[in-house]
C-alpha cells in the first residue's frame, strides 16, 4: 500500500538530523508518530493518511538509528532521555509547542518516557502495544513468562553476531519474524521490499540493535508519573508482551483507558487499522 500525499524532509535537531514523513494541513494540531523495531516511518504507513484526511498535521520520522536518519555511533547515543529528547527537539522544529503522541513498541517506550519527562509538551498519548518502561523490570520479576518471552534481547546484547544472524538472506530472520507474529497478510512482499531497503541502511541494524543494548545496560533515572491523558491500544494476540504489560501501565498514569483488541497481535497497526484509526482520531481530538 502506498501513502499518497506525503512529503518529506531532512530535519537538522541539535544532536542528530531526521527523516521525516509530513502530511496534513499546516494548522492541524500536531501529531506525532514513533515507530518501533524494526520499522521506520513505513510502518505507520495504514495512519497517516487517514489522520491527515482527520485534520491532523502528521509528522513521523525515521527514529535515530533506523532508515534514512542519523546513525549516531556508541550505545550512549540511544538512551531513553537522548531519545525522548529527539521527540521535544522535533516539536521545536516544526513551531509545536505541544503535540500529540503516538508510539508503537519501541516507540511506544519512547513516547511514555516523553510524557513522564516532559509532559508540558504532551498534550495525549496514545501507546500501542508498549509497555512504560518504569514497569518493566518490576513486572518481569513477578510474571516469569514474560521473562521466557524477552530472551531475545539477552541475545540482542552480543557483540555482531545478532547482526550477522539478522541480516543473512537478505534478513530473512527478521521478514520471517515479522510474517510469524502476525496475522495472514499483515506485511506483503512489496511491504518487505520496502523495509529491507530501510534495514541495508549503512550502519542500521547496529543502530537499531544497539536500543536494546542501551536499555539493558545504561542506568535511567525513575521517572515521574504519565500525567496527561492517555489510551493504550493492545493487541491481546502479541507473542512478545504479556498484556498485564498494559494494565501495569495504565497503573502509572493519572489519566488513562485501555482498549482491548481481542484478536490483534504485536502489529495492531497493520491487522485493525480501520479500528485503530478510528480510535486514535477519536482521542487525540
Amino acid at each position: 500500500m502506498e501513502v499518497a500525499d506525503v512529503s518529506f524532509r531532512r530535519i537538522a535537531l541539535p544532536q542528530v538530523t531526521l527523516h521525516v514523513a509530513e502530511a496534513g494541513p499546516d494548522d492541524g494540531p500536531p501529531v506525532i508518530l514513533l515507530h518501533g523495531f524494526p520499522e521506520f516511518w513505513f510502518g505507520w504507513r495504514h495512519q497517516i493518511g487517514p489522520l491527515a484526511t482527520a485534520g491532523f498535521r502528521v509528522i513521523v520520522p525515521d527514529q535515530r538509528g533506523y532508515g534514512l536518519s542519523d546513525k549516531p555511533s556508541g550505545i550512549a547515543a540511544y538512551h531513553l532521555d537522548r531519545l525522548a529528547g529527539d521527540v521535544v527537539a522535533l516539536a521545536d522544529a516544526c513551531g509545536a509547542p505541544t503535540v500529540r503522541l503516538v508510539g508503537h513498541d519501541w516507540g511506544g517506550l519512547v513516547a511514555w518516557w516523553t510524557a513522564s519527562l516532559h509532559p508540558e509538551r504532551i498534550d495525549r498519548l496514545a501507546i500501542l502495544n508498549a509497555p512504560h518502561p518504569a514497569v518493566v523490570g518490576d513486572y518481569m520479576r513477578h510474571h516469569p513468562g514474560q521473562w521466557l518471552r524477552s530472551v531475545y534481547v539477552g541475545l540482542f546484547q552480543l557483540p555482531r553476531l545478532p547482526e550477522r544472524l539478522l541480516t543473512a538472506d537478505r534478513f530473512r530472520a527478521l521478514r520471517q519474524a515479522l510474517t510469524r507474529t502476525s496475522r495472514p497478510g499483515a506485511f506483503t512482499r512489496a511491504d518487505f521490499e520496502r523495509y529491507v531497503a530501510a534495514w541495508r541502511q549503512p550502519g542500521a541494524m547496529t543502530a537499531m540493535l544497539n536500543w536494546y543494548r542501551a536499555l539493558v545496560r545504561l542506568p535511567r533515572t525513575s521517572p515521574p508519573r504519565v500525567r496527561v491523558p492517555t489510551l493504550i491500544l493492545w493487541g491481546k494476540r502479541d507473542t512478545a508482551l504479556q498484556s498485564g504489560l498494559a494494565e501495569a501501565s495504565l497503573a502509572f498514569c493519572d489519566h488513562g483507558s485501555i482498549r482491548w483488541y481481542d484478536q490483534a497481535t504485536h502489529w495492531i497497526a497493520h491487522e485493525e487499522p480501520a479500528a485503530v484509526n478510528a480510535d486514535l482520531a477519536r482521542f487525540l481530538a
